[in-house]
């Protein structure tokens, strides 16, 4: 069958791979819609640990079930369904202690499209059917089941993990399709004032869409001062990190408040090396800042509960898809478009069918 592989660090190609085999309680399905991320253009062009040879791209899909295993329950075939970004074996032992994401080895949660093949192909198996694929609620489009399966609950995770409280103040850093989602956790979870930065004209208009009160450029000065001046010198109670470099971190602990200031990151920093928390922000060592650094929510569960959201209308991320691409074949045009970023891009959708 047809598949779009990372050849070599840095190239992908269109290669013949072998059919997906069935297991008793997995599902093969094959792609409705598909949609690259940031982290495909990190896999292919960012270096990292060695993949698999030709390595199955792709862990954003909405798909149909081909066929289903003996021991499946809730799904069939022609079945319609969300597969999320981050699917954790659920039978793994360290899930009972609540380490869902990182059960097994480091990054255990994050198979497609890394430690197995993606969803950038005609078909493809999801192991364990009825603890990771999500039912698509009649009322949700294709674009906002899409985008539910990584990017709402990626930027929702960066909500949560920043302990917003009713009133707070809050900065996300980076307002790529991540940051977005991040400002409208940020908004649902009770943020008073939410202060993004960006500079893209697209992002920036859809940042005050989802709820930021303002919103500040780092090519117009250093952010931490910016955001210092907006809070009376006091800086905010929570900073949600989507985009930047290294440095980000050291930004961050300085624009956040002592004592009761949280950190939350969902950013991917690539490469090797050291992040940088700052002696002085840092309190010496005594700032009372909390610092969180998680891989997004994923399961079944946690998309159906995404599409939830959606459904009552409590966030709608259709303004998100800002590109429709036709036919699987386009995966390759949208993955160059990711990486380049035009200026009207937040995320492309590809429609296979």
């Amino acid at each position: 069958m047809k598949a779009f592989v990372l050849a070599e660090p840095g190239k992908v190609k269109w290669f013949d791979a072998p059919e997906p085999q069935l297991v008793p309680y997995g599902a093969i399905l094959k792609p409705v819609a598909v949609t690259p991320c940031s982290s495909d253009v990190h896999t292919v062009f960012g270096g990292g640990s060695k993949k698999q040879d030709n390595l199955v791209l792709g862990h954003e899909c909405i798909a149909e079930v081909v066929s289903v295993g003996e021991n499946v329950c809730d799904f069939k075939t022609g079945d319609r369904v969300a597969v999320p970004a981050i699917t954790p074996d659920w039978r793994e032992k360290s899930i009972q202690e609540g380490n869902d994401r990182h059960a097994s080895a480091p990054f255990s949660g994050h198979q497609l499209g890394r430690t197995q093949p993606g969803v950038f192909s005609e078909r493809f198996l999801i192991k364990d059917a009825d603890t990771t694929l999500a039912h698509i609620p009649q009322k949700i489009s294709e674009e906002q089941a899409l985008m539910s399966v990584d990017v709402v609950t990626t930027g929702f995770t960066g909500a949560e993990y920043a302990d917003i409280k009713i009133g707070d103040t809050v900065c996300v850093i980076g307002i790529g399709p991540i940051g977005l989602m991040a400002v409208a956790g940020a908004k649902l979870r009770g943020a008073a004032r939410i202060i993004a930065v960006g500079t893209r004209p697209k992002c920036v208009q859809l940042a005050k869409y989802y709820g930021a009160t303002d919103v500040l450029s780092y090519k117009e000065g250093d952010i931490v001062q910016q955001v210092k001046e907006l809070t009376n010198g006091i800086g905010v109670d929570a900073t949600i990190i989507a985009g930047g470099t290294a440095e980000v971190l050291t930004q961050a602990y300085d624009m956040t408040r002592y004592g009761i200031g949280t950190i939350s990151n969902i950013n991917y920093f690539g490469g090797t090396g050291y992040l940088p928390l700052p002696i002085f922000s840092g309190g010496r060592g005594m700032c009372g800042k909390t610092l969180h650094m998680e891989l997004a929510k994923g399961g079944r569960a946690r998309i159906e509960r995404i599409m939830s959201m959606i459904e009552f209308g409590r966030v709608d991320p259709t303004p998100l898809v800002t590109h429709h691409l036709y036919g699987l074949d386009k995966v390759e045009e949208a993955l160059y478009l990711m990486r380049d970023k035009p200026a009207d891009l937040v995320k492309v959708m590809v429609h296979c069918e």
